[in-house]
């Protein structure tokens, strides 16, 4: 069972968390007044501000501070400063029955891949791809698309996608629909072999990275195409690759070439050249919602991840 969390209203309290690596203090503390400035409360995370080597505190203090603002009923989102590394350290330790009790708006991107993905599968939650607080909204440059993102979580609408976004590329014509999964691509192939490897059945595969060269995306690729997750999947949504360049391009494939030959070859519907991911503007969508994509007209429209009442 799907289950959508209750939207945000002004004067909503949200809790800010670092469940990966450490944000940096400047951007984030910028971040944190334009959340202000939607009228919002904040509640920091206890290891927001802790470093042990390239992780924001132990894994117990950042475990703890997922379940804190879960269980926290004046907490009504918990988005996340940042990302690096660090979620799939935690995942298997956290109390899924917590969660699933206590359904709320969850925000993210990069290494919060493994999050979203676990918490979805194992709950039914969905969960929110989205810019995050130092790594985007601390910015001097922060496009307005990026902030406007938040607004999705403000209003029960559809996000529609099309070319006046960006420009779209047909990879495989046809259309497709199905609940939205995915992320970074590198954190869904990490899933593998493991309890909370990405389902793709019956659903949209969206993916996206950074700073990997070609070869290593046709490993990552190879590998989900191996463990039969572009077969199963309904159809294919690529984000932004942002800086994946080869360091000596006359001895590499292209990115273009290493995504639409095992792409190609599961014969799916699929879709590139999208801002969503580490990319400028970066575009929320909600995991776990149904999303409609089509080749023809090059539009991907996702259901709202909010419910407006309470009750439901």
């Amino acid at each position: 069972m799907v289950i959508k969390p209750l939207r945000l209203k002004k004067g909503d309290t949200i809790g800010i968390i670092a469940p990966a690596s450490p944000p940096k203090s400047e951007p984030l503390k910028k971040a944190l007044s334009f959340l202000e400035e939607l009228g919002l409360d904040i509640k920091l995370g206890k290891s927001v501000h802790k470093k042990y080597g390239y992780l924001a505190g132990y894994d117990q203090e950042r475990i703890e501070d997922i379940h804190m603002m879960f269980r926290d009923r004046d907490v009504k989102a918990i988005i996340c400063a940042c990302g690096g590394f660090g979620t799939g350290r935690i995942v298997s330790r956290l109390d899924y029955n917590l969660i699933g009790e206590n359904p709320k708006i969850f925000w993210g991107y990069s290494d919060i891949t493994f999050l979203h993905t676990a918490i979805h599968q194992q709950t039914g939650l969905v969960t929110f791809h989205g810019p995050m607080l130092s790594s985007d909204i601390g910015l001097s440059d922060v496009h307005a698309l990026t902030t406007n993102s938040f607004q999705q979580l403000f209003r029960s609408e559809a996000i529609e996608y099309t070319n006046k976004l960006s420009m779209l590329e047909t990879v495989v014509e046809g259309a497709a629909s199905g609940p939205v999964i995915g992320g970074n691509l590198t954190l869904l192939v990490s899933t593998l072999g493991t309890p909370f490897e990405v389902d793709t059945k019956g659903k949209i595969l969206f993916i996206e990275d950074i700073d990997e060269e070609p070869y290593k995306v046709d490993r990552m690729m190879n590998q989900l195409k191996m463990a039969g997750k572009f077969h199963d999947a309904s159809g294919v949504i690529i984000g932004d690759f942002k800086n994946c360049v080869p360091e000596k391009r006359e001895q590499s494939l292209t990115l273009d070439e290493v995504l639409k030959e095992h792409i190609l070859d599961a014969g799916k519907p699929a879709l590139k050249g999208f801002h969503i991911g580490h990319s400028s503007p970066s575009i929320a969508i909600p995991l776990g919602s149904i999303g409609r994509m089509n080749t023809y007209n090059q539009t991907f429209i996702v259901e709202t991840g909010i419910r407006e009442d309470e009750n439901k």
